[in-house]
């Protein structure tokens, strides 16, 4: 593992119990990690944790940002909508690992409805082992880059 890799986690209410497991593996394994919150499973809404984890990224506070929701998919379009994020939801090791050697994702979104904790402990080694390829895959992330300047 890098040196001085710090992970932003976030979840709303249905993503807690996931989030909590999720925060406390990272920790194990030597990662730094800020929880933004939930801090239980009492209704919230899952776009206010999704950007304050997602502006974290943004502004190079950390490096990279994990966001648990019900299915991961409401926290994925809700970060999306920052700047600079690449927000990706993974259910298996295979999207995970796609999803940073082309999209160069820095946000890894799960659903705590669809992932089990051993799932989500193999989605997290596999996205935070896998590298940028960078190449053909650079130019896609830059066009992606670009759409979002123009939109908003």
């Amino acid at each position: 593992m890098p040196e001085k890799i710090r992970i932003a986690v976030g979840s709303d209410h249905a993503g807690y119990p996931l989030k909590e497991k999720v925060r406390d593996y990272l920790v194990s394994r030597g990662y730094e990690v800020e929880d933004q919150g939930a801090d239980s499973t009492a209704s919230v809404d899952y776009p206010d944790y999704a950007e304050r984890v997602a502006a974290r990224v943004a502004g190079k506070t950390v490096t990279f940002g994990v966001v648990v929701c019900g299915t991961g998919i409401g926290v994925a379009i809700s970060a999306n909508q920052v700047a600079g994020v690449r927000a990706a939801p993974c259910n298996d090791t295979l999207t995970a690992r796609m999803a940073r050697e082309h999209n160069d994702a820095n946000v890894l979104t799960l659903g705590g409805r669809v992932v089990d904790e051993s799932t989500a402990r193999k989605i997290l080694d596999v996205w935070l082992a896998t590298p940028f390829a960078g190449g053909r895959h650079q130019r896609r992330v830059e066009k992606i880059a670009a759409i979002g300047a123009r939109r908003r």
